[in-house]
């Protein structure tokens, strides 16, 4: 990961300074040289001239909603369908089905930290309506969580454009999942009952409650710094119980960042829930039966 940028300037401080506070979020230097570029359609919108304008507007008056407007812009709200398949395959082939052999109370739970404009929630949608069979009988639930007002908004009336759908959505689950939109695509009404999405902030996280059988929290961390990704997993550790399992961004490990969560022994990539183990030792509670 890119350090964050040790040294911003006037407008740009000030931005920065926005961001990290509203979010946690430090911005990288790849991330920096952009700013203006995401920031033009607020502009436009507040008919202000550049970021110098904007900087002072901000430092001169409160204007709660044209600070969230600039901090949606600075936000990455990059997802897609399926975004790394063999994630998705783990989960169908061998996640799903341990945890339906473990939960007695034919209960689901799962939890999508910083879902953005929710393809990550749509595609788990997809998976278990696919396996409709298996899942007969069982309550599941699926929240899904984003600082973005406005990828919230998006997220949670299911529109997406000809070129989001193409991005990682196979044809079949389109057609079948999916319904024109005007020029645009819209999730199914059963689709988006299956998902609650909440505008949240991972640090004053309200939208959760009680305990997940999966976290999925990709690609966020790698925006903070090493205290806030331990307060991160320290909240996802509240909310996760012996069997949980925790799957972070391909760039993001648990490694360091405090002992809720350890490798897990089964499932390449993911995290267990680590636990105190009868002998006085520490680790993983392990499935039997």
């Amino acid at each position: 990961m890119a350090p964050p940028v040790p040294m911003f300037e006037g407008a740009a401080r000030i931005l920065a300074g926005l961001l990290e506070a509203r979010t946690g979020q430090t911005l990288s230097e790849g991330r920096a040289w952009r700013m203006e570029t995401a920031l033009r359609p607020v502009l436009r919108q507040y008919k202000l001239a550049d970021i110098d304008e904007l900087a002072a507007r901000l430092t001169r008056k409160s204007d709660p909603r044209l600070e969230q407007d600039v901090v949606d812009a600075l936000l990455n709200n990059e997802s897609s369908f399926f975004r790394d398949l063999q994630i998705y395959d783990m989960i169908h082939r061998q996640i799903l089905p341990t945890i339906h052999a473990q939960r007695a109370d034919r209960t689901l739970r799962i939890w999508s930290a910083g879902c953005s404009t929710g393809q990550e929630a749509y595609s788990l949608a997809i998976r278990l309506r696919n396996d409709a069979a298996r899942w007969s009988g069982w309550r599941i639930e699926i929240l899904a969580s984003d600082i973005s007002a406005a990828a919230i908004d998006q997220a949670r009336a299911g529109i997406f454009s000809q070129m989001d759908v193409q991005r990682g959505l196979a044809i079949g689950d389109l057609l079948k999942w999916f319904e024109p939109h005007g020029e645009d695509w819209r999730a199914s009404a059963e689709l988006r009952r299956m998902i609650d999405f909440r505008h949240d902030n991972l640090f004053d996280a309200k939208a959760p409650t009680g305990e997940y059988d999966l976290l999925l929290c990709r690609n966020v961390l790698l925006y903070f710094s090493p205290e806030r990704r331990q307060a991160v997993l320290r909240l996802l550790g509240r909310h996760s119980h012996a069997r949980t399992i925790l799957l972070l961004g391909a760039g993001e490990t648990v490694i360091g960042q405090g002992d809720d969560f350890i490798a897990h022994p089964e499932f390449r990539g993911a995290y267990a829930r680590q636990v105190a183990l009868p002998d006085g030792a520490i680790g993983h509670a392990r499935r039997t039966g």
